[in-house]
Protein backbone atom coordinates (compact mmCIF):
# COMPACT_ATOMS: atom_id res chain seq x y z
CA UNK A 1 0.00 0.00 0.00
CA UNK A 2 1.69 3.33 -1.28
CA UNK A 3 0.44 6.46 0.31
CA UNK A 4 2.85 8.84 -1.19
CA UNK A 5 2.41 10.71 -4.76
CA UNK A 6 4.96 10.04 -7.60
CA UNK A 7 7.27 12.60 -8.18
CA UNK A 8 5.44 13.27 -11.68
CA UNK A 9 2.14 13.98 -9.53
CA UNK A 10 4.34 16.01 -7.02
CA UNK A 11 5.46 18.44 -10.14
CA UNK A 12 2.02 19.01 -11.27
CA UNK A 13 1.12 19.66 -7.75
CA UNK A 14 3.57 22.27 -7.30
CA UNK A 15 3.16 23.82 -10.53
CA UNK A 16 -0.40 24.25 -10.06
CA UNK A 17 -0.40 25.74 -6.63
CA UNK A 18 1.86 28.08 -8.48
CA UNK A 19 -0.18 29.15 -11.44
CA UNK A 20 -3.22 29.22 -8.46
CA UNK A 21 -1.12 31.62 -5.90
CA UNK A 22 -0.15 34.01 -8.88
CA UNK A 23 -2.79 33.67 -11.64
CA UNK A 24 -5.85 33.49 -9.27
CA UNK A 25 -5.42 34.61 -5.62
CA UNK A 26 -5.82 38.21 -6.79
CA UNK A 27 -8.89 38.37 -8.65
CA UNK A 28 -10.80 35.23 -7.24
CA UNK A 29 -13.22 37.66 -5.15
CA UNK A 30 -13.23 40.41 -7.85
CA UNK A 31 -14.54 37.90 -10.17
CA UNK A 32 -16.55 36.30 -7.81
CA UNK A 33 -18.03 39.71 -6.77
CA UNK A 34 -19.15 40.70 -10.88
CA UNK A 35 -20.08 37.07 -11.94
CA UNK A 36 -16.77 37.18 -14.17
CA UNK A 37 -16.24 34.18 -15.87
CA UNK A 38 -12.60 33.49 -15.74
CA UNK A 39 -11.72 33.07 -19.46
CA UNK A 40 -7.99 33.87 -19.42
CA UNK A 41 -7.35 31.32 -16.72
CA UNK A 42 -8.89 28.55 -18.60
CA UNK A 43 -7.02 29.52 -22.04
CA UNK A 44 -3.37 29.24 -19.61
CA UNK A 45 -4.63 25.86 -18.54
CA UNK A 46 -5.06 24.88 -21.95
CA UNK A 47 -1.62 26.00 -23.18
CA UNK A 48 -0.62 23.94 -20.23
CA UNK A 49 -1.96 21.09 -21.03
CA UNK A 50 -4.67 20.78 -18.22
CA UNK A 51 -7.76 21.24 -19.90
CA UNK A 52 -7.24 17.56 -21.32
CA UNK A 53 -4.78 16.57 -18.89
CA UNK A 54 -6.95 12.87 -18.68
CA UNK A 55 -7.74 12.45 -22.29
CA UNK A 56 -4.61 10.13 -23.98
CA UNK A 57 -1.71 11.59 -25.94
CA UNK A 58 -3.97 10.30 -29.43
CA UNK A 59 -6.54 12.71 -29.19
CA UNK A 60 -4.58 15.73 -28.34
CA UNK A 61 -4.77 15.33 -24.55
CA UNK A 62 -2.04 15.51 -21.86
CA UNK A 63 -2.11 11.25 -20.66
CA UNK A 64 -1.73 11.78 -17.34
CA UNK A 65 -3.85 9.66 -14.48
CA UNK A 66 -7.16 10.27 -13.26
CA UNK A 67 -5.34 10.91 -9.74
CA UNK A 68 -2.80 13.26 -11.14
CA UNK A 69 -6.42 15.68 -13.10
CA UNK A 70 -7.98 15.24 -8.93
CA UNK A 71 -4.81 16.79 -7.74
CA UNK A 72 -5.14 19.80 -10.13
CA UNK A 73 -9.19 19.99 -9.22
CA UNK A 74 -8.28 20.08 -5.71
CA UNK A 75 -5.24 23.25 -5.95
CA UNK A 76 -7.32 25.21 -8.08
CA UNK A 77 -10.49 25.02 -5.91
CA UNK A 78 -7.93 25.91 -2.85
CA UNK A 79 -7.75 29.60 -4.24
CA UNK A 80 -10.89 29.39 -6.93
CA UNK A 81 -12.98 27.12 -6.79
CA UNK A 82 -14.92 29.02 -9.74
CA UNK A 83 -12.30 27.82 -12.05
CA UNK A 84 -12.33 24.64 -10.89
CA UNK A 85 -15.90 23.78 -11.62
CA UNK A 86 -15.62 25.23 -14.90
CA UNK A 87 -12.50 22.34 -15.40
CA UNK A 88 -15.39 19.87 -13.66
CA UNK A 89 -17.90 20.97 -16.48
CA UNK A 90 -15.57 20.80 -19.43
CA UNK A 91 -14.39 16.79 -18.37
CA UNK A 92 -17.62 15.82 -18.03
CA UNK A 93 -18.47 16.34 -21.76
CA UNK A 94 -14.58 15.53 -22.28
CA UNK A 95 -14.65 11.92 -20.67
CA UNK A 96 -17.70 10.95 -21.95
CA UNK A 97 -16.75 11.46 -25.79
CA UNK A 98 -13.63 9.47 -24.18
CA UNK A 99 -15.42 6.98 -22.98
CA UNK A 100 -18.28 5.97 -25.13
CA UNK A 101 -17.59 7.57 -28.08
CA UNK A 102 -16.71 6.19 -31.97
CA UNK A 103 -13.44 6.72 -32.55
CA UNK A 104 -13.88 8.77 -35.75
CA UNK A 105 -15.93 10.87 -32.42
CA UNK A 106 -13.14 11.02 -30.38
CA UNK A 107 -10.34 12.10 -33.03
CA UNK A 108 -13.21 14.53 -34.13
CA UNK A 109 -13.87 16.07 -31.05
CA UNK A 110 -11.46 15.86 -28.33
CA UNK A 111 -8.71 16.98 -29.39
CA UNK A 112 -9.69 21.03 -29.83
CA UNK A 113 -11.76 19.83 -26.15
CA UNK A 114 -8.14 18.70 -24.66
CA UNK A 115 -5.73 22.11 -25.76
CA UNK A 116 -8.53 24.24 -24.33
CA UNK A 117 -9.50 25.47 -28.17
CA UNK A 118 -12.99 24.74 -26.83
CA UNK A 119 -15.18 24.64 -24.16
CA UNK A 120 -17.45 21.63 -23.10
CA UNK A 121 -20.33 21.59 -20.99
CA UNK A 122 -22.42 18.31 -20.06
CA UNK A 123 -26.65 18.82 -20.18
CA UNK A 124 -28.91 16.13 -17.85
CA UNK A 125 -30.10 18.17 -15.02
CA UNK A 126 -33.42 19.52 -15.80
CA UNK A 127 -35.78 22.03 -14.13
CA UNK A 128 -38.26 19.48 -12.52
CA UNK A 129 -35.90 16.66 -12.21
CA UNK A 130 -32.17 16.77 -10.38
CA UNK A 131 -31.70 13.39 -8.55
CA UNK A 132 -34.01 11.39 -10.43
CA UNK A 133 -32.05 11.55 -13.79
CA UNK A 134 -34.18 8.67 -15.31
CA UNK A 135 -37.44 11.16 -15.36
CA UNK A 136 -35.83 13.39 -17.88
CA UNK A 137 -38.45 15.04 -20.44
CA UNK A 138 -36.19 16.46 -23.04
CA UNK A 139 -37.14 14.75 -26.53
CA UNK A 140 -35.15 12.77 -29.20
CA UNK A 141 -37.71 12.82 -31.96
CA UNK A 142 -35.87 10.58 -35.04
CA UNK A 143 -35.57 12.59 -38.27
CA UNK A 144 -34.84 11.83 -41.41
CA UNK A 145 -31.05 13.10 -41.13
CA UNK A 146 -30.76 12.19 -37.61
CA UNK A 147 -32.92 13.97 -34.51
CA UNK A 148 -35.04 16.89 -33.43
CA UNK A 149 -33.86 17.63 -29.51
CA UNK A 150 -36.59 19.73 -27.54
CA UNK A 151 -36.84 20.60 -24.22
CA UNK A 152 -35.14 22.85 -21.12
CA UNK A 153 -31.91 21.68 -18.81
CA UNK A 154 -31.20 23.61 -15.98
CA UNK A 155 -27.99 24.34 -13.87
CA UNK A 156 -25.65 23.66 -16.80
CA UNK A 157 -21.92 24.35 -16.06
CA UNK A 158 -20.56 26.64 -18.81
CA UNK A 159 -24.14 26.43 -20.57
CA UNK A 160 -23.76 29.49 -22.27
CA UNK A 161 -20.01 29.73 -22.68
CA UNK A 162 -19.32 25.60 -24.00
CA UNK A 163 -18.90 25.70 -28.06
CA UNK A 164 -19.24 21.86 -27.40
CA UNK A 165 -22.08 19.90 -25.27
CA UNK A 166 -23.24 16.55 -24.57
CA UNK A 167 -26.77 16.28 -23.60
CA UNK A 168 -29.15 13.37 -22.59
CA UNK A 169 -32.52 13.23 -23.69
CA UNK A 170 -35.27 10.37 -24.33
CA UNK A 171 -36.41 8.83 -27.18
CA UNK A 172 -39.91 8.04 -24.71
CA UNK A 173 -40.76 9.08 -20.88
CA UNK A 174 -42.53 6.03 -21.16
CA UNK A 175 -38.95 3.86 -21.46
CA UNK A 176 -37.36 5.58 -18.46
CA UNK A 177 -33.86 4.75 -18.43
CA UNK A 178 -34.06 2.65 -21.11
CA UNK A 179 -35.18 5.51 -23.47
CA UNK A 180 -32.31 8.09 -22.67
CA UNK A 181 -29.74 9.19 -25.43
CA UNK A 182 -26.54 10.87 -25.56
CA UNK A 183 -25.78 13.52 -27.95
CA UNK A 184 -22.92 15.70 -29.28
CA UNK A 185 -23.87 19.18 -30.11
CA UNK A 186 -22.40 22.37 -31.26
CA UNK A 187 -22.92 25.21 -29.24
CA UNK A 188 -24.25 27.52 -31.98
CA UNK A 189 -26.59 24.67 -33.23
CA UNK A 190 -30.31 26.21 -34.64
CA UNK A 191 -32.75 26.22 -31.87
CA UNK A 192 -30.50 26.04 -29.29
CA UNK A 193 -31.15 29.14 -26.67
CA UNK A 194 -28.85 29.58 -23.71
CA UNK A 195 -29.85 31.65 -20.91
CA UNK A 196 -28.03 33.98 -18.63
CA UNK A 197 -25.56 33.15 -15.54
CA UNK A 198 -28.15 31.69 -12.98
CA UNK A 199 -27.75 34.18 -9.27
CA UNK A 200 -26.73 31.58 -6.66
CA UNK A 201 -25.24 31.88 -3.42
CA UNK A 202 -21.75 30.90 -4.39
CA UNK A 203 -19.70 30.32 -7.73
CA UNK A 204 -20.93 33.71 -9.43
CA UNK A 205 -17.64 33.43 -11.34
CA UNK A 206 -18.76 30.11 -12.52
CA UNK A 207 -21.16 30.17 -15.28
CA UNK A 208 -24.28 28.17 -14.36
CA UNK A 209 -27.38 28.35 -16.84
CA UNK A 210 -30.64 26.91 -18.66
CA UNK A 211 -30.44 25.74 -22.27
CA UNK A 212 -33.79 25.66 -24.04
CA UNK A 213 -33.50 23.04 -27.25
CA UNK A 214 -36.33 23.54 -29.25
CA UNK A 215 -36.27 21.02 -32.29
CA UNK A 216 -32.78 21.42 -32.35
CA UNK A 217 -31.30 19.30 -35.72
CA UNK A 218 -28.40 16.70 -34.32
CA UNK A 219 -26.87 14.74 -37.25
CA UNK A 220 -26.78 10.82 -36.72
CA UNK A 221 -23.06 10.12 -36.48
CA UNK A 222 -23.58 12.51 -33.03
CA UNK A 223 -25.32 10.19 -31.08
CA UNK A 224 -22.85 8.36 -28.38
CA UNK A 225 -23.10 5.08 -28.40
CA UNK A 226 -26.57 3.17 -29.05
CA UNK A 227 -30.05 4.48 -28.84
CA UNK A 228 -31.12 3.75 -25.34
CA UNK A 229 -27.34 3.63 -23.88
CA UNK A 230 -27.41 7.35 -22.10
CA UNK A 231 -28.98 6.50 -19.19
CA UNK A 232 -25.96 4.01 -18.25
CA UNK A 233 -23.02 6.41 -19.71
CA UNK A 234 -24.25 9.01 -17.55
CA UNK A 235 -24.43 7.09 -14.25
CA UNK A 236 -20.90 6.40 -15.37
CA UNK A 237 -19.56 9.80 -16.01
CA UNK A 238 -21.15 10.80 -12.75
CA UNK A 239 -19.30 8.00 -10.90
CA UNK A 240 -16.12 9.74 -12.46
CA UNK A 241 -17.76 13.09 -11.42
CA UNK A 242 -17.71 12.72 -7.79
CA UNK A 243 -14.29 12.42 -7.47
CA UNK A 244 -13.54 15.01 -9.08
CA UNK A 245 -16.02 17.20 -6.88
CA UNK A 246 -14.48 15.29 -3.82
CA UNK A 247 -11.38 16.92 -4.92
CA UNK A 248 -12.83 20.18 -5.23
CA UNK A 249 -14.63 19.53 -2.05
CA UNK A 250 -10.92 18.82 -0.50
CA UNK A 251 -9.32 21.97 -1.86
CA UNK A 252 -12.38 23.95 -0.38
CA UNK A 253 -11.47 22.83 3.19
CA UNK A 254 -7.32 23.38 2.37
CA UNK A 255 -8.01 26.46 1.69
CA UNK A 256 -10.02 27.05 4.71
CA UNK A 257 -7.84 25.27 7.19
CA UNK A 258 -5.11 27.56 5.62
CA UNK A 259 -7.15 30.69 6.48
CA UNK A 260 -8.28 29.77 9.61
CA UNK A 261 -4.43 28.53 10.38
CA UNK A 262 -3.27 32.35 8.93
CA UNK A 263 -5.54 34.59 11.06
CA UNK A 264 -5.29 32.50 14.40
CA UNK A 265 -1.60 32.93 14.26
CA UNK A 266 -1.89 36.88 14.04
CA UNK A 267 -5.57 37.42 15.52
CA UNK A 268 -4.42 38.60 19.45
CA UNK A 269 -7.29 38.75 21.94
CA UNK A 270 -6.63 38.92 25.81
CA UNK A 271 -3.23 39.63 24.72
CA UNK A 272 -1.93 36.53 23.04
CA UNK A 273 -2.59 34.94 19.58
CA UNK A 274 -6.11 33.32 19.62
CA UNK A 275 -4.34 30.17 17.92
CA UNK A 276 -3.12 29.58 21.52
CA UNK A 277 -6.38 29.06 23.16
CA UNK A 278 -7.49 25.10 23.38
CA UNK A 279 -11.14 26.00 21.58
CA UNK A 280 -9.22 27.38 18.01
CA UNK A 281 -6.68 24.49 18.64
CA UNK A 282 -9.65 21.96 18.69
CA UNK A 283 -11.37 23.52 15.20
CA UNK A 284 -7.60 23.35 13.35
CA UNK A 285 -7.05 20.03 14.85
CA UNK A 286 -10.67 18.80 13.68
CA UNK A 287 -10.33 20.39 10.24
CA UNK A 288 -6.71 18.79 9.37
CA UNK A 289 -7.79 15.63 10.96
CA UNK A 290 -11.03 15.60 8.32
CA UNK A 291 -9.24 16.71 5.40
CA UNK A 292 -6.18 14.68 5.84
CA UNK A 293 -9.26 11.57 5.75
CA UNK A 294 -11.41 13.09 2.78
CA UNK A 295 -8.49 13.41 0.48
CA UNK A 296 -7.25 9.94 0.93
CA UNK A 297 -11.10 8.60 0.12
CA UNK A 298 -10.82 11.21 -2.85
CA UNK A 299 -7.44 9.10 -3.80
CA UNK A 300 -8.56 5.97 -3.25
CA UNK A 301 -11.40 6.03 -5.71
CA UNK A 302 -9.04 7.77 -8.28
CA UNK A 303 -6.38 5.09 -8.05
CA UNK A 304 -9.49 2.52 -7.88
CA UNK A 305 -10.87 4.39 -11.75
CA UNK A 306 -6.72 4.23 -13.00
CA UNK A 307 -6.80 0.79 -12.43
CA UNK A 308 -9.70 0.38 -14.34
CA UNK A 309 -12.03 -1.21 -11.32
CA UNK A 310 -15.52 -0.56 -10.06
CA UNK A 311 -15.33 2.35 -7.73
CA UNK A 312 -19.06 3.24 -7.03
CA UNK A 313 -18.91 2.81 -3.84
CA UNK A 314 -15.73 4.50 -2.90
CA UNK A 315 -16.60 7.40 -5.00
CA UNK A 316 -19.67 7.98 -3.16
CA UNK A 317 -17.72 7.41 0.06
CA UNK A 318 -15.67 10.33 -1.37
CA UNK A 319 -17.77 13.01 -2.32
CA UNK A 320 -20.20 12.40 0.90
CA UNK A 321 -17.36 12.62 2.86
CA UNK A 322 -15.42 14.90 1.05
CA UNK A 323 -18.48 17.74 0.49
CA UNK A 324 -19.27 17.30 4.19
CA UNK A 325 -16.35 17.85 5.41
CA UNK A 326 -16.12 21.38 3.20
CA UNK A 327 -18.89 22.44 5.15
CA UNK A 328 -17.86 21.50 8.52
CA UNK A 329 -14.39 23.51 7.57
CA UNK A 330 -16.27 26.40 6.49
CA UNK A 331 -18.12 26.61 9.02
CA UNK A 332 -15.43 26.57 11.48
CA UNK A 333 -13.26 29.27 9.27
CA UNK A 334 -15.78 31.72 9.49
CA UNK A 335 -16.36 31.13 13.16
CA UNK A 336 -12.66 31.71 13.80
CA UNK A 337 -12.38 34.67 11.98
CA UNK A 338 -15.06 35.71 14.24
CA UNK A 339 -17.17 39.23 12.77
CA UNK A 340 -14.36 39.24 10.14
CA UNK A 341 -15.39 35.92 8.87
CA UNK A 342 -19.06 37.54 7.91
CA UNK A 343 -17.54 40.30 5.48
CA UNK A 344 -15.57 39.74 2.35
CA UNK A 345 -12.31 40.80 4.22
CA UNK A 346 -11.54 37.25 3.79
CA UNK A 347 -11.93 34.44 1.52
CA UNK A 348 -13.64 32.22 4.33
CA UNK A 349 -17.05 34.07 3.42
CA UNK A 350 -16.50 32.95 -0.76
CA UNK A 351 -15.23 29.54 1.00
CA UNK A 352 -18.59 29.40 2.83
CA UNK A 353 -20.61 29.77 0.27
CA UNK A 354 -18.84 27.02 -2.45
CA UNK A 355 -18.80 24.51 0.35
CA UNK A 356 -22.40 24.03 0.30
CA UNK A 357 -22.52 23.16 -3.51
CA UNK A 358 -20.66 20.22 -2.45
CA UNK A 359 -23.11 18.52 -0.86
CA UNK A 360 -25.60 19.19 -3.58
CA UNK A 361 -23.73 18.83 -6.87
CA UNK A 362 -23.01 15.74 -8.79
CA UNK A 363 -26.03 13.96 -6.18
CA UNK A 364 -27.25 15.13 -2.89
CA UNK A 365 -25.64 13.80 0.13
CA UNK A 366 -28.65 11.84 0.82
CA UNK A 367 -28.33 10.24 -2.59
CA UNK A 368 -24.84 9.89 -1.61
CA UNK A 369 -25.72 7.63 0.98
CA UNK A 370 -28.70 5.74 -1.13
CA UNK A 371 -25.73 4.98 -3.39
CA UNK A 372 -23.13 3.31 -0.90
CA UNK A 373 -25.97 1.58 1.23
CA UNK A 374 -27.44 0.23 -2.70
CA UNK A 375 -23.83 -1.27 -2.96
CA UNK A 376 -23.69 -2.35 0.67
CA UNK A 377 -26.63 -3.93 0.70
CA UNK A 378 -26.05 -5.73 -3.09
CA UNK A 379 -22.63 -7.03 -1.78
CA UNK A 380 -24.09 -8.75 1.09
CA UNK A 381 -27.14 -10.01 -0.98
CA UNK A 382 -24.67 -11.09 -3.75
CA UNK A 383 -22.63 -13.42 -0.74
CA UNK A 384 -25.14 -15.43 0.51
Amino acid sequence: MDFELSRQQRSLQQKVREFAEQELRSGAERRDRKGEFPREALEKMGRAGWMGLFIPSEYGGSGRDFASYCLLVEELSRVDAAVAISLLGHSLCASHILSFGSEEQKLRFLPPLAAGEQLGAWALTEPAGGSDAAALKTRAVASKDGWLLSGNKYFITNGSKAQRLVVMATRDPALGSQGICAFILDGETPGLKRGKNIHKLGFQASDTTALMLRDVPVAGDLLIGEAGAGFSQAMQMLDAGRIGLAAMAVGIAQGCLEAGLSYAKKRQAFGRPIGEFQTIQGMLSDMATEIDAAQLLMLRAAALRDAGRVFTREAAMAKLFASETAMRAATKAVQIHGGYGYTRAYPVERYFREAKLCEIGEGTSEIQRMVIARELLGAVKGGI
